[in-house]
């Protein structure tokens, strides 16, 4: 583990095609340094479809790295967290098929956190209120939220697996 100490959080597959399944698995498991099994599930947004969950522990950007394993299938719809440990915040990712990556910095109780140069940056860019809202908007990820909603409401009390980074 790092200096700094270990830390956590989940990956959610909200949808992926059957036959990706097993590639999912080996990209977490490769990421993770541990052989990964995920209880796969039917996801009732996006029929014939599967979800999966895990929660996972690992060295600080342990989420970054999950995330460059299943960035390589562009179809998925995913999310993963790492919580904030000493020194270091917390990440929120979200991938959805058209949007593509969003990420950001969370507190400890999981709220984005944004910046106070991602603050001046919009104050001097926007034009008006509704530029604002929209800038805002952009940054507080509510795009990917939109769309990955219907499929976190699908996954309520779904399995989930604990995965462990070795070494």
């Amino acid at each position: 583990m790092s200096a700094r100490g270990p830390t956590c959080g989940v990956v959610y597959v909200h949808s992926s095609p059957s036959a990706v399944c097993p590639h999912v698995e080996w990209a977490i498991s490769g990421a993770l340094g541990v052989r990964t099994e995920l209880r796969w599930t039917a996801q009732p947004a996006a029929p014939g479809q599967l979800r999966a969950e895990c929660n996972w522990s690992g060295e600080p950007g342990t989420g970054a790295a999950l995330v460059a394993a299943l960035r390589a299938w562009p179809m998925l719809r995913f999310e993963v967290t790492e919580d904030p440990s000493p020194g270091i915040d917390g990440q929120r990712f979200c991938h959805v098929p058209g949007l593509g990556l969003w990420r950001a910095c969370t507190s400890a109780n999981g709220d984005v956190v944004v910046g106070e140069d991602q603050l001046r940056t919009l104050a001097a860019n926007s034009r008006g209120p509704e530029s604002f809202a929209h800038r805002v908007d952009q940054l507080l990820g509510a795009a990917w939220d939109d769309a990955l909603e219907p499929f976190r409401r699908a996954g309520d009390g779904a399995p989930v697996t604990w995965l462990h980074r070795v070494g």
